[in-house]
């Protein structure tokens, strides 16, 4: 058996002669331990939290989305058309018209966007599973809409009102606005029902007819602001996108969902890298704890490494030692606080202990990519925490 490596298992198993040491070891394990914890929750939390906001923007973004370059609609011919339906990995897809409108119900207003769909839609994004109540556009009734329950809240709209519809307000394209009266386009809808989803999703569209929408924003029939796409297999969605592009050409811009939402996916990661960088700082300074446990252990243990030196080890056999053991100790720590940890993840992903709302407990998710990265980073701090208290050693101090 390796020497050092003999001697640093005795010395971490047996107590020292001095309570106060025995101690400081202990609070050394407690601080490792904790710091595990804390670090792997935090990381399979925001990992839970990433994979609950992408499920949020697969429930209102499509795989693909074609748009212009320039301006704000585009005419769809015949050409795309064929396109579309030549591809054999797009499953579905949709006609859109966007446009930013004015919202007016009874004496309270807001804005938002109309967002007229044909009947594909629920194809491409699931909205109508989405519904917290009421039903989805029936393309057998005309100017019906559904919003996001962000707006229902604001104007205090409901379902179904026949008495008083949703008034919806444009303003006509012009350089000026000499009769505010003939400066608007209008027109009124009913609210059929309710949808949710993320905070900004809920509060920006109201859903209506595709013809409805054309017609408030004196739109051609084939002209639209956008097409939605659903593919068959969307772990090609990067291929599919720039065969589109390839194939459309330059005047128009074909993006992923992650394209449409970069900023999102940017700000996510983001808060999980400085996470990481936060809690790892936590880490070291919990770390320090063992410095000094290892410090205070080569003071105790002096007369046994002038013992072994005489016997013929090396200093650098001594100083391994203790960075053996250091190490050692991190790494009991490591595996304590590896297993609370993953025993709190499970916990909370299969019974929801720590809830967000009354109905939404707070995610987390195990991810084996977290596990090994709270091992490895442990691990090396732990063995760069006792090779510092290791250099402590020298031979006047060992002779002394």
């Amino acid at each position: 058996m390796n020497f050092p490596f003999y001697i640093a298992k005795r010395y971490l198993k047996s107590k020292s002669s001095t309570n106060a040491i025995n101690i400081i070891t202990l609070i050394a394990m407690f601080g490792v331990i904790v710091g595990t914890i804390a670090l792997f929750v935090i990381l399979s939390g925001f990992s839970g939290l990433r994979t609950f906001s992408y499920s949020l923007l697969n429930a209102s973004d499509p795989d693909i989305k074609i748009s212009p370059v320039s301006g704000k609609t585009f005419n769809y011919d015949q050409k795309i058309d064929e396109e579309l339906i030549s591809n054999a990995n797009i499953a579905s897809f949709s006609k859109v018209v966007e446009e930013r409108v004015f919202l007016k119900y009874k004496d309270k207003s807001h804005i938002a966007h109309i967002k007229g769909v044909d009947n594909n839609y629920t194809e491409i994004v699931a909205l109508d599973s989405s519904l917290v109540v009421g039903e989805w556009i029936d393309p057998e009734f005309r100017n019906t809409a559904v919003i996001g329950s962000g707006i229902s809240y604001k104007l205090s709209l409901r379902i179904f009102n026949m008495t008083d519809p949703l008034k919806i307000f444009v303003p006509k394209p012009g350089k000026g606005m000499l009769n505010a009266a003939n400066a608007f386009r209008s027109a009124n809808v009913q609210i059929i029902g309710v949808y949710s989803g993320s905070e900004d999703f809920q509060n920006k569209y109201v859903f209506t007819e595709l013809e409805v929408a054309q017609q408030l924003l004196n739109y051609e029939p084939n002209e639209v602001s956008a097409v939605e796409i659903k593919l068959r297999n969307a772990d090609k969605v990067d291929d599919e996108a720039a065969i589109l592009q390839q194939n459309l050409g330059d005047s128009f811009k074909v993006q992923t969902r992650t394209e449409l939402n970069a900023l999102v996916y940017k700000v996510i990661n983001t808060e999980n890298f400085v996470s990481y960088l936060i809690f790892t700082l936590i880490v070291i300074i919990a770390l320090f704890n063992v410095i000094g446990a290892i410090i205070m252990m080569i003071i105790d243990k002096r007369k046994n490494l002038k013992t072994l030196l005489n016997i013929g080890a090396t200093l650098k056999d001594i100083k391994r030692i203790f960075v053996l053991q250091g190490f050692l100790l991190c790494l009991v720590g490591l595996g304590i606080g590896m297993i609370l940890a993953v025993v709190l993840v499970l916990i909370q992903q299969q019974f929801g202990v720590f809830m967000i709302t009354q109905n939404i407990p707070y995610p987390v998710e195990f991810q084996w990519s977290n596990f090994f990265v709270v091992i490895f980073t442990i691990a090396i701090l732990g063995f760069i925490a006792a090779k510092i208290a290791s250099s402590r050693i020298t031979i006047k101090f060992v002779k002394k």
